[in-house]
């Protein structure tokens, strides 16, 4: 029997107006790969972050996320389902909540807790993804007095707390200086390694954030796609030149791509 898509988008455009701001796009995701979407700003990368995380409808086309239909299906009970880092989710976490309770909360699919029970797994699975990304000290600590760094790591806990099948990072580490780049970026291909991680999809504008263990790559310009397909195929200096409009030399190490003009 056919294992149906992770993801799969027919034909969906996005208007504003009279303004076609994105689309038509036609792509699938299928289990165990782990994409990244690229392009310059204005591409249409948030729009189409906005109708993978379910929080708008496409225009027209059709958008099946984890084989339920949007339009089909209760939006919140699919929702749970998906693990969400970056802009769809960091400006409506209390500033006022725990670092714990943050990632905690996320098991009932809500922001801010009050007075939900949770059991010593769901209290044993905070502190274990905590821990993976390098913020358990940090559990006590209001949201509002993290560093921007640790507001990354504590989303990304958190949009694993539970165990989502589709995992969306928008910029995960934007915003890090280079040291708090490189750790979470390893800390995140570790996870990536596991077998039983979710399918995965990374927006970013930087190809030195893509991080290592990335099977896919799309890169998105004028609201459509550009190129898209396994990472190595995708990100080259041609692409890369053709989508930015200036001349990029590309070049690969350890599993790891870098950027410069020439």
């Amino acid at each position: 029997m056919a294992i149906s898509p992770v993801l799969e988008l027919s034909d969906v455009s996005v208007r504003r107006g009279e303004n076609l701001i994105l689309g038509p796009l036609n792509f699938q995701i299928a289990q165990g790969e782990r994409w990244v979407i690229l392009g310059p700003n204005g591409a249409g990368k948030s729009t189409l972050l906005q109708i993978l995380a379910t929080k708008i409808f496409p225009t027209q086309g059709t958008v099946s996320v984890l084989g339920q239909q949007m339009g089909r299906v209760d939006l919140f009970e699919l929702r749970t389902r998906i693990g969400i880092c970056g802009a769809p989710i960091a400006d409506d976490i209390p500033g006022d909540e725990r670092v714990k309770d943050v990632v905690l909360t996320a098991a009932y699919a809500i922001l801010g807790r009050w007075n939900e029970q949770y059991d010593l797994w769901d209290e044993s699975r905070a502190i274990a993804l905590l821990t993976t990304f390098g913020v358990r000290e940090l559990g006590d600590r209001l949201y509002a007095t993290l560093s921007e760094g640790e507001k990354k790591r504590t989303q990304i806990a958190r949009a694993l707390m539970a165990d989502p099948e589709l995992l969306l990072l928008d910029e995960p580490a934007g915003g890090l200086d280079v040291g708090g780049r490189e750790d979470l970026l390893r800390r995140f291909a570790h996870f990536a390694a596991d077998p039983t991680a979710p399918a995965t999809i990374v927006v970013t504008h930087h190809i030195e954030e893509i991080p290592i263990g990335t099977t896919h790559a799309l890169l998105l310009k004028d609201g459509k796609i550009a190129v898209s397909g396994p990472v190595e195929s995708v990100i080259t200096t041609e692409h890369i030149s053709a989508i930015f409009g200036e001349k990029i030399s590309v070049t690969q190490d350890a599993g790891r791509f870098f950027a410069r003009s020439y």
